[in-house]
């Protein structure tokens, strides 16, 4: 069972329901749980005391729950509240939530309807904290990308594994979740961070320019041909080459990228000498190379050349808080552009945001703050 660190004040004026609450929380390892039987002694507690999330009754002697969720509210924005009630009314539900209680629960609720209110409450406290929060601490994920999911940790884990060696990469993804930072992360963290990192987009090079362009030419080798020139693999001879949307290549070029691969040499377009090339390469794609050997389009031993080590890059609605993490960086980076104020999002906002499917990753969030 995973142990909490959230630090929870239970209030009520009855010590039944305080020791109910408080013996069942404990359960669910929620270690640091403080009670106050009424609203006075709650407000002291807060005054010495940090508290994540306050559960609240109502109806109390004196000062009622709903001057004590206003008082919460006013002075402790990083707290939340879960009213608990016996006797449920519109009209206090309504209020409670407008002054910004973020779970009603009614008596005699069950322990599962408890953990439930608890575990939503913290969770809405956790991504208003990550979205909100001027600590650029939390940005400090490992090889400096944003994003703390654990999914994204499997990332991290397999990036530094890939940094060690000096093998081919096959880096996977849907489009816009970040593939080339991926790779010069990979690139950046190896003993060849040094040596140059060239990115090379495979899909925007017309067919009759991208052998000339990666393996570069010798002068008169074609029309236009003035001067013999370096490709793209001469430039990044000792460091790294990305390959970015391998899928798009011919038939033709995945016969020479397999010979490079094979024999760590190439020749220069319109020469027959072939040059030695000591580096590492990167492909990537956004397309499922299976799909594309099974049609006849993709060699398949290139494919295998090419995928001795790879990395899948989960796209950004399976990553969690990774969005909000995102949202704010993004707000600040581009407030910072236009020289305005960051904005703080409510709850409903980053509700929204979490929950959009994001069918263009990484690239379309940026997007909307770019654009």
């Amino acid at each position: 069972m995973k142990s909490h660190r959230e630090s929870i004040l239970v209030v009520d004026d009855s010590p039944n329901m305080l020791e109910i609450i408080q013996r069942n929380l404990a359960l669910k390892e929620y270690k640091t749980i403080y009670t106050a039987s009424c609203v006075p002694e709650a407000i002291n507690l807060l005054e010495t005391t940090n508290v994540d999330l306050v559960i609240t009754d109502l109806k109390m002697p004196g000062y009622n729950g709903i001057e004590l969720v206003k008082h919460v509210r006013e002075n402790y924005k990083d707290t939340e509240v879960l009213v608990i009630t016996g006797y449920p009314s519109i009209k206090d539900a309504v209020e409670t939530i407008k002054l910004g209680a973020d779970e009603y629960l009614i008596k005699s609720f069950t322990n599962e309807e408890l953990y439930h209110a608890v575990e939503n409450s913290l969770k809405k406290l956790a991504a208003r904290k990550i979205a909100n929060n001027n600590n650029h601490d939390i940005y400090k994920a490992p090889v400096n990308i944003i994003g703390e999911s654990e999914v994204m940790q499997d990332v991290y884990k397999a990036i530094y594994k890939a940094a060690g060696l000096m093998t081919t990469i096959l880096i996977t993804g849907e489009t816009g979740t970040g593939k080339e930072v991926i790779a010069r992360a990979i690139h950046y963290n190896s003993t060849q961070s040094s040596a140059p990192f060239v990115a090379v987009n495979c899909g925007a090079i017309p067919e009759d320019l991208i052998e000339s362009e990666l393996f570069g030419h010798i002068k008169g080798a074609f029309t236009g041909a003035y001067e013999t020139r370096g490709g793209f693999f001469q430039t990044a001879d000792g460091g790294t080459i990305f390959l970015d949307e391998i899928s798009n290549t011919s038939p033709l070029m995945q016969v020479k990228l397999l010979r490079v691969l094979q024999e760590k040499e190439i020749c220069m377009v319109g020469s027959n000498k072939p040059q030695k090339v000591n580096l590492r390469i990167i492909a990537a794609t956004n397309i499922n190379l299976n799909d594309l050997i099974a049609k006849g389009v993709f060699r398949e031993d290139l494919f295998y050349r090419l995928n001795v080590l790879s990395i899948h890059v989960p796209p950004l609605r399976k990553r969690e808080n990774d969005i909000l993490l995102l949202v704010k960086y993004f707000s600040e980076k581009f407030a910072k552009e236009y020289k305005k104020t960051p904005p703080v999002f409510s709850d409903e906002a980053l509700n929204v945001l979490k929950n959009y499917y994001w069918p263009g990753n990484i690239r379309e969030l940026e997007n909307i703050y770019g654009a």
